[in-house]
């Protein structure tokens, strides 16, 4: 059974950081393509970002130079660290898995930027 399991959200404040992990279990980990999409207040769920197998990454232009998504294979987990964030970053955070056709996805961890 694949479980995904988001951490580190919270409250910070505009221009603040925050970092969100996720830990896979019952997948081939280095196998699998890992992404964090957002879903704001409103608004239809988005990709942020994704990983591949082979450590290739790609980002949305609304977070491109403000977020980076990484992973470590031998603890099954993937990370995106957000710096500078913006009020517009608030959202529940979605940890995704992609593999042999299947997308998997986490509960979420919501992440509020805010004053």
């Amino acid at each position: 059974q694949v479980q995904l399991v988001e951490s580190g959200g919270g409250l910070v404040q505009p221009g603040g950081s925050l970092r969100v992990s996720c830990a896979a279990s019952g997948i081939i980990f280095s196998r699998v393509v890992m992404g964090w999409y957002r879903q704001g207040p409103g608004k239809q769920r988005e990709l942020v970002a994704r990983i591949t197998s082979g450590g290739s990454t790609y980002y949305s232009d609304s977070v491109k130079g403000r977020f980076t998504i990484s992973r470590d294979n031998a603890k099954n987990t993937v990370n995106l660290q957000m710096n500078s964030l913006k009020p517009e970053d608030t959202a529940l955070y979605y940890c995704n898995a992609e593999t042999l056709g299947m997308a998997y996805w986490g509960q979420g961890t919501q992440v509020t930027v805010s004053s």
